[in-house]
């Protein structure tokens, strides 16, 4: 029987510049990927050439993901239906349709439909604090968190399909190593690493001071190229210039690796490192 990945983000591109290379080297082994997306993006910054053709950002973003999504070898991409909240201070993060406020049952009663339709074996997501402290990617960690517990439990929210537990959660982290270099680095670019990111808005040194540990450590070296070509199709938000410049230099010299807590089951402090996924489930 085909195994299957299920990885619940947050907004368009979180799919290819975060754990991009671990969907494509699985569909490459013959595994089924899906992504369940809690937004259209339709917060993030554009440039007005971007959008020629497109009615307003959430339209783009959408499109550039499901481009991303063919490249990737993703069998199909849900959205949830929720507006992306944006940082917290703006506008839009006090929006009423904004997935953070939204109660974090309501998001959970709809990732774990997902999780009951699709069977899968291993569900993603991000760690607690979201990767870089994004309200929406914090939000989503915590709903799929509770979807995937309460997964089993006929009685919550029932009207989402029989019971049913995958095997595995995993949190995708950042080796602290790489986010301490990184505020070693941009200074010596002329950069501040407390205000990294197009909008400034990311505390890279505040993030380098949060350990997660690393269980599985997936060499996506096979598929690096086509988590390029993946990203690049998310042009309004950097695509091949993700890749490029001091970003680009830090993931060569850090290699082609995607980093995962296992959240569950529950991993001995002593456990080796692992490489797959699947190794000891």
């Amino acid at each position: 029987m085909t195994k299957t990945i299920l990885a619940v983000l947050a907004h368009p591109d979180d799919e290819s510049f975060g754990l991009g290379g671990t969907l494509a080297l699985y569909v490459r082994r013959g595994y089924d990927a899906y992504l369940v997306c809690a937004t259209r993006g339709e917060v993030g910054i554009v440039d007005a050439e971007h959008l020629n053709g497109f009615k307003d950002i959430a339209e783009l973003r959408t499109a550039e993901l499901e481009r991303a999504a063919k490249i990737l070898g993703l069998k199909e991409v849900f959205f949830l239906g929720y507006r992306d909240s944006g940082m917290p201070g703006t506008q839009d993060n006090i929006h009423p349709n904004a997935q953070v406020n939204h109660p974090v049952e309501e998001v959970a009663g709809k990732v774990v439909k997902y999780i009951r339709d699709l069977k899968p074996d291993v569900v993603l997501t991000f760690d607690p604090i979201g990767g870089y402290k994004h309200p929406d990617h914090i939000h989503i960690h915590k709903a799929t968190v509770l979807a995937f517990e309460k997964a089993d439990d006929a009685s919550f929210h029932p009207e989402a399909g029989p019971p049913f537990k995958p095997r595995a959660l995993y949190y995708q982290v950042f080796p602290r190593s790489f986010l301490k270099w990184m505020t070693r680095l941009l200074p010596l670019f002329g950069k501040d690493p407390t205000k990294w990111g197009r909008n400034g808005d990311i505390n890279l040194k505040e993030l380098a001071e949060v350990e997660f540990p690393v269980h599985v450590r997936v060499d996506i070296t096979p598929v690096a190229e086509i988590k390029r070509e993946a990203g690049a199709e998310h042009a309004s938000q950097g695509g091949v210039g993700m890749r490029r410049g001091l970003m680009g230099f830090v993931m060569r010299v850090f290699g082609e690796k995607e980093d995962y807590m296992r959240a569950y089951p529950p991993v001995n402090g002593n456990s080796r490192k692992r490489h797959d996924l699947f190794d000891g489930l």
